[in-house]
């Protein structure tokens, strides 16, 4: 094949312009092979197909590519493989064996130009065979594909430049989302406060009672000491029941029993209330797990409990819920929002309900309330960031828009209707696995 590659080089070489030819549609067959062969954009070659695999012919066009003279590279058998940028090498030495198995390869590696510059080539070789199946010689294209590839390494940058935006936006949301958070346990904070000194308030009051309980037992046992000591069998009879009666020990068992369990129960209700706020109030967390829909509302409605009970009745309705893969403690957040809004739609004597349930591929939980409702020019704007209706310093108008937000994320939804007068109903629907 490569002596008729020479067969066709009835042209002048190019030394730096394409020929001149009055009309190159008149040549003949091989002179038009030649012109095009040498005024195609890509570099043909053929080389030996073993060995260093030495180049036999190159098209005239390399001086335009490269600046070499075809003459040159074919002179020096090591040519190709010394002007390939040595990071490239390994990976066409690792893998050249496999052009005689596919018979073809594609590589793209940098190759030095003239001028010392490397150039991004785009090498496609194909090998040639006899009849008999023998490797006859390596017939190949080379292409500057360095306008490409620095449009790539600008794309890439620019990837990485909007992969960094990207994530500095989801820190941002991350600390919005903890911050609308603990602006809503700043707003029920005295409520929580509140929640929490009742039971300290008995639970001190029965300790003090308790004391005084405690003294008495001890001067009692005191007496009956003294009794037991000084005094005969039926003097200490008669004085212990004087005794008895004027501790009115029966008295003191029943109520020592009664201020053990109302301090236990109030122990336990501020336990319960601080455990639902180190649930709600989890920093940062973004941990996606299986978690139950039921105690993460629970928990979130220990937390809005003083902002409700003045003002409307709970009644939750909860259906059969597997277990939900989310971030619990932003679904939390989503149901506070709702609860909260519910309680501030409703002057006195409301009922919010609350229920849950399943769906085709996931669940859905409803908190309606019979409050004022919402008038329908407002409805298409409640899930807009910093749109409120509230007083200024009442709220941040973040509520909605971060809840809806939270829902998107999960690959869920939020639905509300709204009736003036008698008031709302919001449904979240999530699915049982999201792909996030």
């Amino acid at each position: 094949m490569s002596n008729q590659f020479e067969e066709f080089s009835i042209l002048p070489p190019v030394t730096g312009s394409t020929p001149s030819l009055a009309s190159p549609t008149n040549l003949s067959d091989n002179a038009r092979l030649q012109y095009l062969i040498d005024n195609t954009p890509a570099i043909i070659y053929s080389s030996v197909p073993t060995g260093d695999f030495r180049m036999t012919f190159v098209s005239n066009n390399a001086v335009h590519v490269l600046g070499y003279h075809p003459e040159e590279m074919l002179a020096d058998p090591n040519f190709w493989f010394e002007h390939i940028h040595p990071e490239d090498v390994p990976q066409i030495f690792s893998s050249i064996a496999k052009l005689f198995t596919e018979g073809e390869r594609t590589y793209e590696y940098r190759f030095m130009s003239r001028s010392g510059q490397y150039v991004w080539m785009h090498d496609m070789l194909r090998l040639i065979r006899d009849e008999a199946g023998n490797p006859v010689e390596v017939v190949g294209s080379l292409t500057d594909i360095t306008e490409r590839k620095k449009m790539e390494e600008a794309l890439f940058k620019k990837g990485e430049e909007q992969q960094s935006l990207i994530k500095k936006l989801q820190e941002a949301h991350e600390q919005l989302l903890q911050s609308e958070k603990m602006a809503s346990v700043g707003q029920l904070a005295a409520g929580i406060a509140h929640e929490i000194n009742n039971p300290i308030g008995f639970i001190n009051s029965n300790v003090g009672t308790l004391q005084n309980y405690v003294e008495k037992l001890f001067s009692v046992i005191d007496e009956i000491e003294k009794l037991i000591k000084d005094g005969s069998q039926e003097s200490i009879i008669a004085k212990m029941n004087v005794i008895r009666d004027e501790a009115d020990l029966a008295f003191l068992k029943d109520d020592i029993h009664d201020l053990v369990n109302e301090s236990m129960d109030g122990l336990k209700r501020v336990k319960d209330i601080v455990q639902s706020l180190k649930d709600f109030s989890h920093v940062g967390e973004t941990d996606w797990q299986e978690a139950d829909i039921h105690h993460g509302i629970d928990s979130t409605l220990n937390i809005v409990n003083n902002e409700i009970k003045y003002k409307a009745n709970v009644i939750k309705d909860y259906g059969q819920l597997p277990p939900v893969k989310c971030v619990i403690s932003q679904v939390n957040q989503v149901i506070m929002n709702l609860l909260v809004n519910a309680s501030h739609a409703i002057k006195e004597n409301g009922v919010i309900k609350i229920s849950t349930g399943c769906e085709k591929e996931g669940v859905w939980i409803k908190v309606l309330d019979t409050g004022s409702g919402i008038p329908p020019e407002n409805l298409n704007r409640i899930f807009e960031p910093f749109f409120t209706t509230k007083p200024i310093g009442s709220g941040t108008g973040l509520g909605l828009s971060l809840s809806y937000g939270i829902i998107k994320k999960h690959g869920g939804r939020i639905e509300v209707n709204s009736t003036v007068g008698k008031g709302t109903c919001f449904t979240v629907h999530l699915p049982f696995r999201s792909d996030v």
